[in-house]
């Protein structure tokens, strides 16, 4: 793992993710190196062209007295949209934290989205926010095929240990179903797992893209070819995801569910 650190003009930036304001991300790359991420783009704006995503962390350096909570008030804050905060080195920087420490006192909406179990050691600055909510990120709860797609992330049965700890200190939060694999992720599988955690479920479809599309299509090719023509269909034709939308929406319905969709094909254009 290549470790850099950098002094960086800003920590909070403004979002163009529907329902986010800001955004912080306070490393560039995620040593959680999934299979199928879309923030590979990256690379190429940081210098890490050539390089291969998960074996690089570039850690922010940044003043935090630069950060005024009162000027968020109202506002949503992600952490994070192209790295995870809790990515494995956080327990050596502790950029995240730090980060949460000076945001106490802000009325801003808080979302922390990660797939590390890690997440649970800041309960006691979570339980300091007005507004904050927790997620975890899964689209599976096979552990072989976790370590496949997400060889450095923690297992999905401590992501939902670690959510449990959290909402048992009466902090909100939700599951980030997230990259659906069709045919493949078993949703309601998930969901009838954490539904003694949380009622609340987000979804979100796998992203093609130049650089991820091949990693994807060799893993289906190799583990489920049978999926391998119906995977080349969905990356012509998007609007067969909307099929699956239509089968989420009505479990939640019936299951009385908090749902969230967050669909897009190819740039953030769907939200329900």
């Amino acid at each position: 793992m290549k470790v850099s650190s950098f002094e960086a003009k800003s920590i909070i930036t403004k979002s163009n993710i529907p329902g986010i304001d800001h955004v912080i991300n306070p490393y560039i790359g995620c040593q959680h190196a999934c299979l199928y991420c879309y923030a590979e783009f990256m690379k190429r704006f940081t210098g890490h062209s050539g390089e291969t995503w998960g074996d690089f962390l570039d850690v922010k350096q940044f003043g935090l007295d630069k950060i005024k909570p009162e000027k968020y008030d109202g506002k949503t804050i992600l952490l994070s949209s192209v790295t995870d905060p809790y990515t494995p080195l956080e327990v050596k920087y502790e950029n995240t934290r730090r980060i949460l420490e000076r945001l106490i006192g802000t009325r801003a909406n808080i979302q922390i989205l990660t797939k590390s179990r890690l997440v649970e050691r800041d309960i006691d600055l979570f339980q300091q926010f007005e507004r904050i909510q927790v997620a975890v990120s899964m689209n599976t709860l096979d552990t072989e095929f976790a370590r496949i797609i997400e060889p450095r992330a923690s297992n999905p049965q401590d992501r939902l240990k670690a959510l449990q700890r959290v909402a048992g200190m009466g902090i909100s939060t939700y599951v980030f179903l997230s990259p659906i694999f069709p045919k493949i992720t078993d949703w309601k599988v998930i969901i009838n797992a954490a539904q003694t955690i949380t009622n609340e479920f987000h979804f979100e479809n796998l992203n093609f893209r130049g650089h991820n599309t091949p990693r994807i299509m060799g893993l289906i090719a190799e583990r489920y070819p049978d999926l391998s023509e119906y995977y080349n269909q969905i990356r012509r034709d998007p609007t067969m995801w909307d099929v699956i939308e239509e089968e989420i929406e009505d479990y939640c319905n019936v299951m009385k569910l908090n749902c969230k969709i967050e669909f897009h094909h190819g740039g953030f254009t769907k939200s329900k």
